[in-house]
């Protein structure tokens, strides 16, 4: 049998570990009808993408719950998937093809040369993300996973469209959309990144048509400070170039200062026409004159404006944002920015602009391209989202869908309760293309195909017809991905894919950003398709920031790569990466000096199981995740333990085997028995919870206090000692407890564990060639030992009083010291653990004092006095410095106790348990107080 190595190195088997669990098909589901089935749908990462901190997070969570229920004996399967990102491949193909220098570009080749590309690209470097994700250990099954522009999901897309617009949930129509003039196409409001920027705030006047009023300005206190009459209102916009476009002006209805002219007419700046005043509740008079301009086809709060009071649309834009044939000719072709020179060089000149003054902004700018989005009154394909909203609304306040944590259902509440119509398509090449087709006097057909359309409408083969050349949004086949990864609507790839036994899946793991745009809209559509909910439970995870709790972005340098965590990177390598692509070249010198600050030697490889257990440690259910590399050294330090611990009882059981559950036959195997049980009860409580934070906690304390710290040290006095029965058990227990250990951490860190496990399990006759399809350790209460958990408590608080009076004391670690015993104690406790004190605290006798004791230094353990005699070990002054101190403590933590249990308001307020809890800790510090006292009346 091959021997452990003496170090802890990860990367010698990790990958190795991987590609056994993967070649032995160990992450397939059972398809065991016997078994109750558990299933997490992986929410699908862009094809285009790479592993990111966010993703590394949540794929941690799943995949640990996958494990745990894989061992606990659940027929698991995660279903794996990517998205093919329209946007976002489009512009890395295009990108690519231009660094290729060939001369070819995407309107160049045209639409199926164009696609034909992209799916060369997805072969060769499609599947970048899936590689990383093997790399964290992600255990899904692979021969399973999904792209969306396979064709099963593809015909699931397909049939969708069509039967919502036979059902009259799909449409056509033009709206006012989120437009990015580069990309030429409408995108959705997860796209568009809106950040307050430094911009202006222009006053206009607008002449009033045969009309004049008297304008009265006061200051804060209500104070006159103007009076005049006026024939024009002053409107304020930060959009200068948009007032080409208006339709109207606005007051509010209560707005005495303008209620007179409701009705009138403007002249509108700059063309040959007027536009009503008229007034809406929307208006805010407190902001700069109380008047604004409407402008419906650009301004989104302006379109519902010009929706209640059925104003005319004006769009002034191309789709790339220059100025048409809407506009006065002498603005035609302008960008929008040079036409915003122009149209305040003429309000000027023409003595209509009144001010100009600084003012912030949220500016809406595209998170692909960083250009400012343009409200773009386009036609566009949308869902009615009405009915839909109330039957998903209905499906989490019923409880068929549970949000944890819950308060993420007053989110999911809000925006369904103000919902819009959902716009579907996209001008791009690459997706789903819309199944619409139009003869050449426009008329629209809907079908699954060509051929479809014709046979239904009797079209003939003269009649030419052209299909839609828009595609559908990602985020539409990200909807039905609940049921059309499970082969929907193919009844044979249903039956074969495990349809009605894997959805509901059991939870989904994602973030709070997309409880929106994915989330609600996968309860809407598989609930109108199937009947059911798509999965049980939502998990919600916060959004993982870096150690200052900033957001991690390329832009601001602090991105940190999940792989060169693993892996480890060097200085160099970490400041090329973070200061290549950046959107602002110019902030590469900010980064590198950031970088180099932060990161001086690099990234050190700490391994994919201490990446996992940092996760697990962070998952609160709070908002935001504060990820800290200190944790990553923290959690590989752990690994190590457990490492070193293996090799201790590897070394210490040679030539031993056994099986089963051990019958102990010391108290040090007894408590730890016990200890085990206590941790079973825990973690599974906090993983039913999702307390991932929580249950790692409880395993590393389990580990690395009560199995490395104390354990292994108890297990010392039998393992040296002569008798025979007890070394033998006691081999056995370690054995056992650290075998169960692997095991309760396995789902966590699976390649330390399954290295460990692969040295242990021969000793414990266990077969299966895998921790990972081990059973997970459960709780047995016949392996509870409450008198020996307590004895063994109380050992351990012996023996580390004594060890921090032997420090205190300065006194040689092989030095062995005489013990005396005063007080009240329990002789037969003390008697049953004599061996292990004497040997662990280094004690040459222990007997208990007769008469007055000599000088000593004292520990406290309840009413028992431990005393090491200081004749020849210490100077006396010292100790009654060392006492005096220790009193002070002691008393300031009674003044502790004193104040909270003097206050009628802790009393009163705090649940009993806790107030009784302060009672025990001021009746306990009081009696340490007494002995140490007395052993400093002594001196």
């Amino acid at each position: 049998m091959r021997r452990m190595d003496k170090s802890f190195e990860p990367s010698t088997f990790e990958s190795r570990w991987y590609s056994h669990w993967e070649g032995n098909g160990l992450f397939k589901p059972s398809g065991d009808a016997a078994k109750p089935a558990y299933s997490i749908l992986l929410p699908p990462p862009n094809v285009t993408g790479t592993l990111h901190m966010g993703h590394a997070f949540q794929h941690t969570l799943m995949d640990t719950l996958i494990r745990y229920h894989r061992m606990r004996g659940f027929d698991t399967l995660w279903q794996l998937g990517t998205d093919h990102a329209g946007i976002a491949t489009e512009m890395v193909v295009s990108r690519n093809l231009h660094l290729a220098g060939q001369g070819e570009t995407r309107d160049g080749l045209g639409r199926k040369a164009f696609v034909g590309k992209v799916w060369e690209w997805k072969k060769e470097s499609g599947d970048t993300i899936e590689r990383q994700m093997r790399r964290m250990g992600s255990s899904g099954d692979w021969s399973r996973s999904v792209f969306t522009m396979d064709p099963m999901p593809s015909t699931a897309v397909v049939e969708t469209f069509v039967k919502l617009h036979e059902q009259g949930l799909i449409y056509r129509g033009q709206k006012l959309v989120n437009w990015d003039p580069v990309l030429k196409t409408a995108i959705s409001d997860l796209e568009v990144v809106s950040e307050e920027e430094n911009g202006h705030l222009w006053s206009i006047r607008y002449p009033l048509v045969d009309a004049t009023y008297e304008h009265v300005e006061t200051d804060a206190d209500g104070i006159e400070t103007l009076r005049e009459t006026r024939d024009y209102l002053v409107v304020a916009t930060t959009r200068p170039e948009t007032l080409l476009g208006d339709v109207a002006v606005m007051v509010h209805p209560e707005d005495a200062r303008y209620a007179h002219l409701v009705g009138k007419q403007v002249r509108l700046p700059l063309c040959d026409r007027t536009i009503p005043v008229i007034a809406d509740d929307y208006v805010d008079r407190a902001f700069g004159t109380g008047v604004v301009k409407v402008t419906p086809a650009h301004d989104f709060n302006d379109y519902a404006v010009g929706q209640r009071h059925g104003l005319p649309m004006i769009n002034l834009f191309t789709d790339t944002a220059h100025l048409n044939d809407a506009a006065p000719e002498r603005f035609r072709g302008l960008d929008r920015f040079e036409a915003r020179k122009r149209v305040l060089a003429e309000l000027e000149s023409l003595d209509l602009l009144v001010e100009a003054k600084p003012h912030k902004l949220m500016v809406p700018r595209g998170d692909r391209t960083g250009q400012v989005i343009e409200p773009y009154l386009t036609d566009q394909w949308f869902v009615k989202m009405d009915e839909f909203a109330r039957k998903g609304l209905d499906a989490v306040e019923s409880g068929r869908v549970r949000f944890v944590p819950e308060n993420w259902i007053n989110t999911y509440r809000h925006w369904l309760e103000n919902i819009q119509d959902w716009c579907i398509s996209r001008q791009l090449w690459w997706g789903h293309r819309i199944p619409a087709w139009y003869d050449e006097a426009g008329k629209l057909y809907v079908g699954r195909d060509e051929a479809e359309v014709r046979a239904t409408h009797g079209l003939g083969a003269e009649i030419a017809l052209r299909q839609d050349s828009d595609v559908l949004e990602t985020w539409f086949s990200s909807a039905i991905w609940p049921h059309s990864t499970m082969g929907w609507p193919n009844a044979e790839a249903m039956a074969e894919r495990g349809f009605d036994r894997y959805l509901p899946s059991s939870v989904l793991v994602t973030g709070f950003d997309i409880i929106f745009f994915w989330v609600a809209r996968m309860i809407m559509m598989t609930e109108h398709f199937t009947g059911d909910v798509p999965f049980k439970d939502v998990y919600i995870t916060g959004l993982v920031r870096d150690k200052d709790g900033q957001k991690m972005s390329k832009s601001k340098g602090n991105v940190l790569d999940p792989i060169d965590l693993i892996d480890g990177i060097s200085i160099e390598a970490l400041v090329a990466k973070r200061t290549s692509g950046l959107m602002k070249p110019t902030d590469a010198p900010k980064i590198e000096k950031a970088t180099r600050k932060e990161f001086p030697e690099g990234i050190p490889a700490f391994g994919a199981d201490a990446l996992r257990f940092t996760f697990a440690s962070l998952a609160t259910h709070g908002r935001d995740i504060k990820f800290d590399l200190a944790r990553c050294e923290g959690y590989k330090n752990f690994c190590n333990k457990l490492w070193n611990a293996a090799r201790f009882v590897l070394m210490n059981t040679e030539g031993f085997s056994a099986s089963g559950a051990p019958t102990p036959t010391t108290d040090a195997e007894r408590w730890i028995l016990d200890r085990l049980q206590q941790l079973l009860k825990d973690v599974e409580a906090q993983f039913a919870a999702y307390r991932f934070d929580l249950a790692s906690q409880a395993m590393y304390e389990f580990v690395w206090n009560e199995v490395c710290d104390w354990f292994l040290e108890l297990s010392k006095p039998a393992l040296q000692g002569n008798d025979a029965a007890a070394i033998a058990s006691t081999r056995h227990t370690l054995l056992y407890v650290i075998e169960q250990s692997l095991r309760v951490l396995h789902p966590l860190i699976p390649f330390v564990t399954e290295e460990i496990w692969s040295h242990v399990a021969p000793k414990l006759g266990l077969a299966g060639g895998s921790i990972s399809v081990q059973a997970y350790p459960q709780f047995d209460a016949a392996l509870t030992h409450a008198r020996a958990a307590a004895d063994i408590e109380w050992l351990k608080a012996a023996i580390t009083a004594l060890r921090s009076v032997r420090s205190q004391l300065g006194v040689p670690p092989g030095k062995a010291v005489p013990l005396l015993l005063a007080g009240k104690g329990d002789a037969a406790q003390i008697e049953r653990h004599a061996g292990g004190l004497k040997f662990l605290a280094k004690l040459e006798s222990i007997h208990w004092v007769q008469g007055e004791p000599p000088a000593a230094a004292a520990a406290v353990l309840g009413e028992l006095t431990l005393l090491v005699p200081l004749a020849g070990l210490v100077d006396l002054d010292a100790e009654r410095v060392r006492l005096d101190k220790e009193i002070k403590r002691v008393e300031g933590e009674i003044a502790k106790c004193h104040g909270k249990l003097g206050s009628e308001t802790f009393v009163a307020n705090a649940p009993p348990a806790v107030v009784e809890q302060e009672r025990k800790r001021l009746a306990e510090w009081t009696t340490m107080l007494d002995g140490l006292k007395a052993n400093r009346g002594r001196f």
